[in-house]
C-alpha cells in the first residue's frame, strides 16, 4: 500500500499538475493539504474519474484538507478533536485535520493534518501552533492506544534539526525553528511514534519545500517539514519512503512536493 502526503497550496489553481502526479504515480491513498476551497468546490468529479474515493474537510480561501483513497474508508473524522488553548480557534475555527481508515484487505488508519505556521512568533499565532501540538499529542495517544496500524502524515510546519534545511541560520526567528515547535515534534514521536524518513534512511537534503521567492528551488534552498509518523504496528509493516522532488519542476508546482510512503499490503 502506497500512501502519499502533499500539500498541494490551492487543489484548483494547481488541479492538471496534481492530476498529471496522481495518473502518474497512483497512489493507493493521498492526504491533500492547503486545498484552499470550500467543500463543494473541491475537483471531486475529475479526481474521482481517477478511481479515488474522496473525503474533504475544507476552509474558504484558506486551510483545508482533503483524503483520497481507492479504497473504501471509513471511521471518518474531521478537524482534530481537544479544546484549543491559544483562543485562535474560538474566533475562527481552521480546517487542519481529516482522518479515516482505510478498508484495504490489511486495513490502516490515516490521519492527514496540516499544522498551523505559527508566525509571527510574538503573537497568538505560536500560542495556536503550540496549542495545536498539544491536541495532536493528546489525540496520538488515543490512537496508540487502539494497538493498530496508522500513519498521522501531513505538513508539520517543523524543521526537527538543523540538518533539515540547507540554510538553517535563515530559519532562526521563524517559528518553524524555534525550541518550542521542535521540542513538540520530538515530544510526539516519543509517544511511540516512527518517522519514515528515518526507517527508510533519507540521506541528508531531503528537502520538502522551497519557497517560490529568492530563487530558493534554484539554489536549493529547502527544507524538510512534510513527514509521515507511524505507529509500532505500522511501523512494522514500512517497506519504503519517497520524496517526489521532481514534482516540484512540473508546471505550476506547489511550493511542497509529495512524500510517499510504502507499507506491506
Amino acid at each position: 500500500m502506497r500512501i502519499a502526503t502533499w500539500n498541494v497550496n490551492s487543489v484548483n489553481a494547481r488541479l492538471p499538475t496534481v492530476l498529471a502526479w496522481l495518473e502518474a504515480t497512483q497512489p493507493d491513498v493521498c492526504c491533500f493539504q492547503e486545498i484552499k476551497c470550500l467543500d463543494e468546490k473541491f475537483p471531486r468529479e475529475a479526481i474521482e474519474s481517477l478511481g479515488y474515493n474522496i473525503e474533504v474537510h475544507g476552509q474558504k480561501t484558506y486551510n483545508g484538507v482533503a483524503l483520497l483513497s481507492k479504497y473504501p474508508v471509513s471511521d471518518v473524522r474531521r478537524g482534530l478533536p481537544g479544546t484549543d488553548t491559544s483562543g485562535v480557534e474560538a474566533e475562527f475555527e481552521q480546517a487542519r485535520y481529516i482522518e479515516a481508515v482505510i478498508e484495504a484487505p490489511r486495513p490502516v488508519r490515516v490521519g492527514g493534518l496540516y499544522l498551523p505556521n505559527g508566525n509571527p512568533i510574538d503573537t497568538a499565532k505560536f500560542a495556536y501552533k503550540l496549542s495545536w501540538f498539544d491536541r495532536l499529542q493528546a489525540h496520538a495517544r488515543d490512537l496508540l492506544a487502539l494497538e493498530e496500524p496508522f500513519t498521522l502524515c501531513g505538513d508539520y510546519n517543523v524543521i526537527p534539526t538543523p540538518e533539515d534545511a540547507k540554510n538553517p541560520a535563515a530559519w532562526v526567528t521563524d517559528a518553524l525553528f524555534q525550541p518550542e515547535s521542535r521540542a513538540a515534534f520530538r515530544a510526539l514521536k516519543n509517544l511511540g511514534l516512527s518517522e519514515a524518513g528515518e526507517l527508510g534512511r533519507q540521506p541528508p537534503g531531503t528537502y520538502t519545500f522551497w519557497d517560490y521567492q529568492a530563487g530558493a528551488w534554484q539554489r536549493d534552498h529547502g527544507i524538510r517539514i512534510d513527514f509521515h509518523l507511524l505507529s509500532p504496528q505500522a511501523a512494522d509493516r514500512f517497506i519504503g519512503i519517497e520524496t517526489h522532488r521532481d514534482a516540484r519542476d512540473m508546471d505550476k508546482p506547489s511550493d511542497h512536493v509529495p512524500v510517499v510512503l510504502e507499507l506491506e499490503d
